[in-house]
């Protein structure tokens, strides 16, 4: 819920597309608050734009105070946040991240799936957490659109509104990116295209690298988003790191 006006959303969005305005080799999505896209789709066609969360329903209709991936694709959005860890602690269940993404797909967004666990028991029980939310929230999905789906890793305990927060290693997902491949590859075929698995965990500037080269496809930015020149160092760091 950044920033508070449309002004302010626009000055931020403007820099952060001049500060990347001769970068090459990485997809660059920003996905800010839904009222803002139509402004800002026309800055910048450098930037594809994405929204933080949909409607489970795509049907027009009793859902007062819903915004329809259909709307949102028409607004601009390419790209959709389901079953962010903010809304999970709000009782969102995977269920309701299952009706959501085939919306989504259905209107022909591209869901970036959140997936991760609250906390590392020494018991390892947070690898069938993730595994109950992959399987459950993409239930149902044709192996046909599952390569459509971005899956983000989001370690709760490592995100910087936790509290008592602790730092992910790259090692942490580099068994956990490696664990989701195996999960949709057991479930649909070993021979799909796989989803990308990005990350999201704080992640910024100075660790952006050792993360990106911990076999993960790109990086969910969290805080440092809002900050153009760290946002585009990220960029840079990822584009370097894709030659």
């Amino acid at each position: 819920m950044n920033p508070a006006s449309s002004g302010e959303a626009e000055r931020l969005f403007t820099s952060v597309a001049k500060l990347i305005s001769a970068s090459r080799g990485a997809e660059i999505v920003v996905c800010p608050p839904a009222i803002y896209l139509p402004k800002l789709k026309k800055i910048s066609k450098k930037i594809v734009l994405g929204v933080q969360d949909a409607s489970a329903d795509n049907s027009v209709g009793a859902f007062t105070g819903d915004i329809s991936a259909e709307m949102l694709g028409n607004m601009g959005a390419k790209y959709v946040i389901l079953g962010h860890s903010e809304r999970r602690s709000r009782g969102e269940t995977d269920e309701v991240v299952n009706r959501k993404i085939k919306a989504a797909l259905s209107a022909g967004l591209r869901p970036i799936l959140c997936v991760g666990e609250l906390e590392r028991d020494e018991n390892h029980e947070y690898f069938k957490v993730v595994q109950s939310q992959v399987a459950e929230c993409l239930s149902g999905i044709s192996k046909n659109l599952i390569s459509k789906v971005v899956v983000a890793y989001e370690p709760v305990w490592a995100i910087s509104s936790t509290p008592a927060r602790r730092d992910a290693t790259p090692e942490n997902l580099r068994e956990m990116a490696i664990f989701i491949r195996k999960i949709i590859s057991n479930i649909w075929s070993s021979t799909i295209r796989l989803p990308r698995v990005i990350y999201g965990g704080s992640v910024n500037e100075k660790d952006a690298e050792e993360f990106i080269s911990a076999q993960v496809d790109g990086l969910l930015v969290g805080r440092a988003s809002l900050d153009p020149k760290k946002f585009a160092a990220i960029v840079k760091i990822c584009e370097a790191l894709n030659k």
